[in-house]
């Protein structure tokens, strides 16, 4: 205790001093504290005061799901923080940040996601001070595409530019992130932890050790359409056979790197006057120009254009007249055809050294003129028997669990492919885990994709409950979350005793309604609200319970 005349003159001068003061003045004592051996020391503990913002913009949920990854792990740490959707981030106050985490996926040729562009545009335009704001920026890409990661990476660049400091390098990761967002949360959490600590912005981008793909080159020996006369869809199931060891597993997908056809190229060539290369745009992308590459073109021929998305050839029907550019200043603007992915539907335990493909022709109309997707064409148009090059993509977030957990498959049209791995693979090893398949198509008759292989699967009991939605069959169209809704008892019991939730197919606007349908059954079962039903949904996501592989 001190005397009473040293405590009358130690709070006069207390109230004299600002808060910084008394803070520095209390380091000053601990630190004479600390230099008498005999005095014994105290250990204040350290408090946390950062509150990050977590920024994510996705397409099929990863970044999302990493947000939150990571907004757990801050918080086991005694550290709060929110997620944002970037969709809805008030970017005028983002000089009120203190700490922004960005984790940003990339699509198409190295654009944002949907939910991110108006978070994209208005940080590109933004003029905002970020000098007291710290900065760290994940990229989520696939290493076989061209621009790899380049959405993350622009944002990295408009955050720098803006005066923001980097405290942690921009890390690029793969397909198969979870190692390399992992390790990057650790370092987010030792900056944070670690009062004071700013690295200076840098270009450096952190290693990724994601090894590169192995390319297999295969023969088409099998290819059939599995639509019956009358069917509106032209689907087509196609086998691969390899000469050397393959290797994937269940949820997996495959890679092609199509080609442009002869008469589009043929097409493409008679708009210049000069002996073009025409081979020179075989890998090239002429289908489906983004914004970004219509701008391009716009500042080539010096003309406005107005549409969001066309061909190459459309675009030199309207804009090329008598030679006005040549084809080298064409070429030069195209970017190579980034590869297709899909779902592979064999598993190797039934299926040795084959992959199988289950393709829907994409047709479309545009302007009137029918069109066709690039990708499928190229597979339908593909001989029997002849080479094709692919690999494998290999999707650590769409996985079976062990052989005794129960599983819900939810995959309408070509969505039931990797659905067909699942069932394949679970048959050969013998797994002891009920299947239950939700499928749905337009016609029973002529759009049971497979239907012989999955009665096969019922009566020996391997899938254990079926429901089929064939939406043209009645007046009334009816569509799988239809199904979910109508056995909802049974789908909450399932969920309640363990069972893993697969989704795969297109994600507009089906995954969207069969999510609202799990929330729907959630909410009635458990007699909770949608807000909570979600919650629980959320959570199921974020253990790995409940997988989406939409596109």
């Amino acid at each position: 205790m001190l005397a009473e005349n040293k405590l009358i003159v130690l709070k006069d001068l207390v109230k004299q001093y600002s808060r910084e003061e008394i803070i520095w003045t209390k380091g000053y004592l601990a630190g004479i504290l600390a230099q008498h051996e005999t005095l014994p020391s105290v250990e204040i503990p350290s408090v946390v005061s950062v509150k990050p913002t977590i920024v994510y913009g996705t397409e099929t949920g990863n970044s999302k799901k990493l947000a939150s990854q990571l907004q757990a792990l801050l918080k086991r740490n005694k550290i709060q923080s929110k997620v944002v959707d970037a969709f809805q981030y008030p970017i005028e106050k983002i000089d009120k940040e203190e700490f922004l985490i960005v984790i940003m996926s990339t699509q198409g040729e190295g654009d944002p996601p949907q939910n991110a562009i108006k978070f994209f545009d208005n940080l590109s335009n933004s003029s905002a001070d970020l000098s007291k704001t710290k900065f760290a920026v994940l990229g989520l890409g696939d290493s076989s595409y061209p621009l790899f990661c380049r959405a993350g990476e622009a944002i990295d660049e408009q955050l720098t530019r803006l005066g923001g400091n980097q405290v942690v390098p921009f890390q690029k990761a793969d397909v198969d992130y979870s190692q390399t967002a992992e390790n990057w949360f650790n370092d987010i959490l030792k900056n944070i932890q670690t009062v004071g600590t700013v690295t200076s912005p840098q270009k450096k981008v952190a290693e990724n050790n994601t090894s590169h793909k192995k390319t297999y080159t295969g023969i088409v020996n099998h290819k059939v359409v599995l639509n019956d006369q009358g069917s509106n869809k032209e689907t087509y199931h196609i086998e691969i056979t390899v000469d050397e060891t393959l290797a994937y597993e269940p949820g997996d997908a495959i890679g092609f790197y199509p080609k442009n056809n002869s008469t589009e190229i043929a097409e493409i060539a008679a708009f210049f006057t000069e002996n073009s290369n025409n081979s020179s745009i075989l890998d090239k992308n002429i289908r489906g120009l983004s914004k970004k590459s219509l701008e391009a073109f716009s500042k080539l021929w010096n003309v406005d254009i107005t549409e969001e998305k066309a061909d190459l050839l459309d675009i030199l029907k309207k804009y090329q007249k008598s030679g006005s550019v040549s084809s080298e200043e064409v070429i030069s603007l195209l970017h190579p055809i980034a590869p297709r992915l899909y779902s592979i539907s064999s598993a190797l335990e039934a299926h040795e050294e084959q992959v199988h493909v289950t393709v829907n022709l994409s047709t479309f109309t545009v302007d009137g003129n029918s069109k066709t997707g690039l990708c499928s064409q190229f597979l339908a148009d593909f001989p029997k028997e002849g080479e094709i090059e692919f690999y494998i993509h290999k999707n650590q977030n769409f996985r079976l669990p062990d052989s005794e957990t129960d599983i819900i498959m939810i995959g309408p049209g070509t969505g039931i492919a990797p659905f067909r791995s699942f069932l394949a693979h679970r048959d050969a090893t013998g797994a002891e885990g009920k299947n239950w398949l939700v499928f749905g198509e337009q016609h029973f008759v002529s759009d049971f994709y497979y239907q012989t292989e999955i009665q096969e699967w019922l009566s020996t009991g391997v899938l254990t409950k079926l429901d089929t939605a064939f939406s043209r069959d009645q007046k009334e169209k009816i569509y799988v979350q239809d199904r979910l809704k109508q056995n909802a008892k049974e789908l909450f019991h399932w969920i309640e005793n363990g069972a893993y939730i697969y989704v795969c197919g297109q994600k507009n606007p089906m995954s969207a309604d069969v999510e609202q349908a799990l929330i729907e059954v959630i909410a009635s079962e458990k007699k909770i609200s949608s807000e909570e039903a979600k919650q629980v949904l959320e959570e199921l996501e974020i253990a790995g319970k409940y997988q989406k592989d939409v596109y």
